[in-house]
């Protein structure tokens, strides 16, 4: 199978990304219809577990979607696992030195490049018979994310490890480890100067920043920027503001009696 997140960035374009909280198969099946490029099953801070994410990858898997997930930790057993799962990109939460890096890009290559056990469960359906192992070393999209200060003054040094696509910046976490509040659209300078030489360091090495957006509007101004990979909040906060707006309107339209 071919990686679509990869076919965009060749073409110049950016990627839009969904992103999924909710053990659902069923909400996947509904957000993988609704065109985004790249739907990210979030096994961080969502509430999804391994057997959730397969689930929402045989849902969402009639769709032209590439499927990805963000692993909890940068640990090799869960990373070769999504893998196997049917993950065809993987974000990693909290990467703050080239070493972890590294780390990172081992867990999830087969030899030579790296130390992933063989055994494609579900990601060897996706192409023919023996055919996955021959080329996940390159379409598998590896994207640290870069959310520290730590990460931030190891930048270039982490942006030079063979074998990633690219960084996720974790807006929230960035700011906090800053001692600013945690959110997602920022506008603090430092953190404006700190994405630009992100994507400005990004470039240089051909690699592709991606960022995590409260929605369209952040977004758009993300890939303005120069960030090759956007994420529209989760499918937990659209379904939320949507129902929000909703219920504020129908109060507000309908005279003060509701």
């Amino acid at each position: 199978m071919a990686n679509k997140v990869k076919e965009i960035w060749k073409s110049g374009k950016a990627v839009v990304n969904a992103w999924l909280a909710i053990p659902s198969g069923f909400s996947a099946e509904m957000v993988a219809q609704c065109g985004f490029d790249s739907v990210t099953v979030d096994m961080q801070h969502g509430v999804q577990d391994y057997l959730s994410m397969v689930q929402c990858f045989q849902a969402m898997d009639k769709h032209p979607i590439t499927p990805m997930v963000r692993v909890p930790w940068n640990e090799p057993g869960i990373i070769g696992k999504v893998l196997d799962g049917g993950a065809y990109g993987v974000i990693c939460p909290m990467v703050n030195t080239p070493q972890e890096a590294r780390n990172l890009v081992s867990y999830s290559k087969y030899p030579p490049k790296g130390v992933r056990s063989n055994g494609p469960i579900r990601a060897g359906m996706y192409g023919t018979a023996g055919s996955y192992q021959k080329t996940a070393n390159d379409e598998i999209v590896l994207l640290p994310m870069m959310e520290t200060r730590t990460a931030v003054e190891n930048m270039e040094a982490i942006l030079d490890v063979e074998g990633l696509d690219g960084v996720y910046i974790g807006p929230s976490d960035l700011g906090f480890s800053y001692g600013l509040e945690p959110k997602l659209d920022r506008s603090e300078p430092e953190i404006l100067a700190i994405y630009e030489k992100i994507i400005k360091e990004c470039g240089k090495r051909g690699l592709n920043p991606g960022i995590h957006c409260s929605g369209a509007e952040g977004a758009a101004r993300a890939i303005n920027m120069g960030f090759k990979l956007v994420t529209l909040s989760n499918e937990v906060g659209l379904m939320t503001t949507y129902a929000k707006m909703q219920v504020n309107a129908t109060r507000k339209d309908s005279g003060g009696k509701a």
